[in-house]
């Protein structure tokens, strides 16, 4: 990263030497005492909100809306991958199921391991 950072900065100075260029290093969440780290800065949890919106309380304020993002995500993956199981467990007791229910092993291994 430290690496990337510097060849970012010569690339940029080579078209504007005026540029000032400051390597950024951001988390969205924990607490780093020391943000300089001498090629860069790393800034974590509220540091890291407020560097990049310059409200120093966003960190709070976006808790809620990502809770509720999150929980409509989670949802929705629970109903596709639920739907996905069914779909997958129709298959294999079309494919591989005997009339009773019982697992047809041979088909199984057959088109498992069959030439």
């Amino acid at each position: 990263m430290v690496t990337d950072f510097k060849i970012a900065k010569k690339t940029l100075r080579t078209s504007n030497s005026q540029l000032n260029i400051i390597a950024v290093n951001g988390c969205c969440y924990g607490k780093d005492s020391k943000p300089d780290k001498g090629d860069y800065f790393k800034y974590c949890g509220q540091r890291f909100w407020e560097f990049i919106s310059g409200n120093n309380e966003l960190f709070t304020e976006i808790i809620e809306p990502l809770g509720h993002n999150a929980k409509e995500k989670n949802d929705d993956f629970v109903k596709s991958y639920a739907q996905m199981i069914n779909k997958f467990t129709k298959e294999f007791s079309n494919s591989f199921c005997k009339d009773t229910g019982e697992i047809d092993w041979e088909e199984l291994v057959r088109f498992n391991s069959g030439i």
